[in-house]
Parts: C-alpha cells; sequence; structure tokens
C-alpha cells in the first residue's frame, strides 16, 4: 500500500511544494532563571512517563495528569511576588510538564487570570516556551513569550555555532538557526497587519503557528493545516503569505459586502498559518501516525480558540490539504470541539463515513479537487470525502470568472496549487471563512445553494 500511494505523489512533490505563491519596588523579586525551550526539550520526555514531584509542599505530586499540572498555575496565584523565583525554581519539572499533559484550555485561562499581571510578567520572563505554547493563555501573551523564546534560542545558538567544531554538530545547528530566522521573517508585518507568533517548538522537527489579524477580537477566524512535506524551516515564510492572501481576500469581500459600511467598520478577520505537527515524508506517509499526531495537537488549538472566545465565539473553519485533511478528519471526528466549516482539498480520506460524523456545524463541509491530482478519489485513509454520499458540497478549483468582481480565477491542477493566489480556491476559501457558502462556486462556476447563514453573518 506504501508504495502505491507514494508512487502516485511522487510527480506532485518532485515539481515542489505551492502555497508560495513593572513590578512594585516593595516585591521586586531576584533574577529567575530562564526555562527555556531548550530545557523544556530535554526534559519532556521523562515527564511523560514519570512521577514530576516538586519540593514545594503545595504543589501536589504524583503523576502528571491534567489536573495534577493545573495545580501548579492554581498555586502560583497564591505565591508572593518576592517568593515567585524560589517556587519556579523548585518546580520547574512541574511548570515544563504543563505542555506534556496540558491542562484543559478552559481551566488555563481560568487560572491565568488569577495570577497578579506583575507575576504574569515573571512568568513570560522564566519560562517563555512555557507560556507561549500553553492553549488558554491569551494570545497577546504568548506572541510576546514566543517573541522572547524565539530571540533567545536564536542568541543561544548562535554562541554555540561560533564554538563549535564538529562537522555534523555544525549542520545541525546551522539548520536550526536558519528555521528560527525564517520564523523571524515570517512575523514582519504585511500591509501594517499584524502577526503573531503563538506556537513555537525549535526541535529538530520544528512546529510554529502565526496569526495573520487580531484572534482576541476577529469575527471570522480561518485555520490552515497543511499535508506533507511542509516543514518550518523551509515552508513557514510561504505558509504566512497564504494566511496573509486570505486574510486580504476575506477582508477584502467584506467591505466589498458592506459597501458605504466597509472599511474600519468591517468585522475582524484572523487567518492561522498552523504548522503544529511533523507533516510526512514519502519514507512515512504509507500510515496515519503523523495524522495522529496532528489531530491531538488541531485539537488543542481549536479548543483554545474557543476557550479563550468564550461568550464572542468566532466563525471558525479549518482549512486542510492532502494529509493535513487526514489529520483535521481525525480530530472532528471525536467530537470534542466543534467548527463551524471544513475545506478538505486533495484529501486521501479518513475513518469517518459521512459529514454527519464530523463535529462541524450543519454538515457546513466542503470539498475541491483538482484535475490531475492524484490523491482524490483514492480513499487510501478511509472514506472519500469527494465522494457522493459523503455529504460534502464540490467546491469549485478549476478555474472561473468571480461574480462579485468579475475577474478571470485560475485553476488549480495537480496536488499542490490549491493554495496559489488568484485561484477559485483561493477565492471560495475566502467565502467559506467569513460564513458564506452561498457564494461558494461549485465544479461549473455557479455559486452554490450552501449553509452560509445571511442572518449570522449581518450579526457581526
Amino acid at each position: 500500500m506504501l508504495v502505491g500511494f507514494a508512487a502516485v505523489l511522487i510527480t506532485s512533490v518532485v515539481s515542489g511544494l505551492t502555497g508560495a505563491s513593572a513590578l512594585p519596588a516593595e516585591a521586586a523579586p531576584a533574577p529567575v532563571a530562564s526555562i527555556s525551550s531548550a530545557a523544556y526539550l530535554s526534559t519532556a520526555s521523562s515527564a511523560r512517563s514519570s512521577s514530576v514531584a516538586g519540593p514545594v509542599s503545595d504543589v501536589p505530586s504524583g503523576p502528571v495528569g491534567g489536573s495534577a499540572s493545573a495545580a501548579v498555575l492554581s498555586t502560583l496565584a497564591g505565591v508572593n511576588a518576592s517568593a515567585l523565583p524560589s517556587f519556579l525554581d523548585a518546580n520547574r519539572a512541574k511548570l515544563q510538564a504543563l505542555l506534556v499533559q496540558a491542562p484543559a484550555a478552559a481551566e488555563v485561562s481560568r487560572l491565568w487570570n488569577l495570577i497578579d499581571p506583575a507575576k504574569q510578567k515573571l512568568l513570560i520572563e522564566a519560562a517563555p516556551h512555557v507560556i507561549g505554547n500553553l492553549e488558554g493563555v491569551p494570545y497577546a501573551v504568548r506572541g510576546r513569550a514566543n517573541a522572547l523564546d524565539l530571540s533567545r534560542t536564536i542568541a543561544g545558538v548562535t554562541k554555540t555555532l561560533s564554538s563549535e567544531h564538529g562537522r555534523t554538530e555544525r549542520v545541525t545547528l546551522q539548520r536550526q538557526l536558519e528555521t528560527l530566522n525564517n520564523v523571524k521573517k515570517a512575523l514582519s508585518k504585511h500591509d501594517g497587519v499584524t502577526r503573531t507568533l503563538v506556537t513555537l517548538d525549535p526541535s529538530p522537527d520544528a512546529k510554529a503557528a502565526i496569526v495573520v489579524g487580531d484572534l482576541r477580537t476577529a469575527a471570522y477566524v480561518s485555520v490552515l493545516v497543511p499535508g506533507m512535506y511542509m516543514s518550518v524551516g523551509e515552508q513557514i515564510e510561504a505558509w504566512a503569505q497564504v494566511a496573509q492572501e486570505q486574510y486580504d481576500l476575506q477582508t477584502g469581500v467584506l467591505r466589498r459586502i458592506l459597501g458605504p459600511r466597509g472599511g474600519a467598520a468591517a468585522p475582524g478577520v484572523a487567518v492561522v498559518a498552523w504548522i503544529g505537527y511533523q507533516t510526512p515524508v514519502l519514507t512515512n506517509i504509507g500510515g496515519t501516525a503523523l495524522a495522529t499526531q496532528g489531530a491531538d495537537s488541531l485539537e488543542r488549538t481549536l479548543q483554545g480558540i474557543r476557550a479563550l472566545r468564550e461568550g464572542d465565539q468566532p466563525f471558525l473553519s479549518v482549512f486542510a490539504h492532502s494529509y493535513g485533511s487526514t489529520a483535521a478528519l481525525m480530530a472532528l471526528e471525536r467530537h470534542t470541539v466543534t467548527v463551524d466549516a471544513l475545506a478538505l482539498m486533495g484529501s486521501p480520506g479518513s475513518a469517518s463515513q459521512t459529514v454527519a460524523g464530523l463535529s462541524v456545524a450543519g454538515g457546513n463541509v466542503f470539498v475541491g479537487e483538482a484535475p490531475m491530482d492524484p490523491i482524490v478519489n483514492s480513499a487510501f485513509f478511509g472514506s472519500d470525502p469527494g465522494s457522493p454520499g459523503y455529504g460534502a458540497k464540490p467546491m469549485g478549483v478549476g478555474g472561473a470568472v468571480d461574480p462579485l468582481t468579475h475577474a478571470t480565477l485560475a485553476g488549480s491542477s495537480g496536488h499542490n496549487a490549491y493554495f496559489t493566489a488568484g485561484t477559485e480556491c483561493m477565492r471560495n476559501l475566502a467565502m467559506i471563512g467569513i460564513d458564506r457558502g452561498d457564494l461558494v462556486l461549485d465544479k461549473d462556476g455557479v455559486p452554490e445553494d450552501g449553509p452560509g447563514s445571511n442572518a449570522a453573518q449581518a450579526s457581526r
């Protein structure tokens, strides 16, 4: 099976990936040793399988489950600022374990709000990697923490590289430094739109997520989930550019629909360029182990968005490609978090038999299948989302004329052109992202009679 599946991918892979288109004086604490990403990575594996008992008596010991990990945050709220440095030093392993078996995002959000702002600042300074990657911590805070972790890690790798003479070690360090610098470049603003680093794992199998727009307030949030060969080191800049193009498209359509009421009054948009799992290559594409890891990570990301936006929920969409669609389907088959729309492109399928088996509101699922894409209809990992019996809506990707702008939209061909700028696929994804499924063009270039909720759209 692996050989057959790998064979149909070779032609697409050879052509390369697309998508490129202050503290009170009386409470001033002693310096806190930073819990860096390197420190976390060196201890995370042992934390997974052992009890993490700290010497501080008011923090429960025993197996590190979600509730035990949450106890660290809960205890922090009652620790005096002057005592915080010694507390953090004594409970370093438990703080790191927050990322291994994380508490529920909603619980993290509640506990974070109980921590004094001065201590929050200390936590960011002392443990940027943990705070930056903990679902339930506000995104602006995570952005600051990850920016700090990124800067410190770049400085640390650069320093180590200057004194390292081993060839293999230097190659590894140079590759890591290149990856981190590419993440830094991808954070640059475009047309004044803020980009925020909400996930950063600088390990050899690096992971990152960059938000284009304001995830705290956006009425419409879209998460881009990539397929194979989408490494952070090589693709994060291009993936962030795809997110930027979606942001621009969605914002532009909203302004056009609103007419004179557009401009600054248009509802906010945020698009997440998400590479939150190790994407496969030809040698490991034949199984679903990495898809399961991707599903776990995506599930946490979506739950984090829902938890932080409680009482002000956005219209939440997932746009997934190739192997990433299998990961997304696996996450939504668990029924632990619901999205408002799902779009799948070049999908090799998953276990769910129909749209009804997915946590997608109103069955709002779209499928795009480009001509000459060898993966569509393969049902390699389960049911084919593009089959009539699955119940998804066909989404045009072959090229058309936009009935709103009258612009000619290019077609996507093969497995890797769905996210190319100027395509019908990108235009249709923008419509899905702003809850206008009724404006999605079908395979014949005709607007769908989809479940886009005009009432919901008008109320935002």
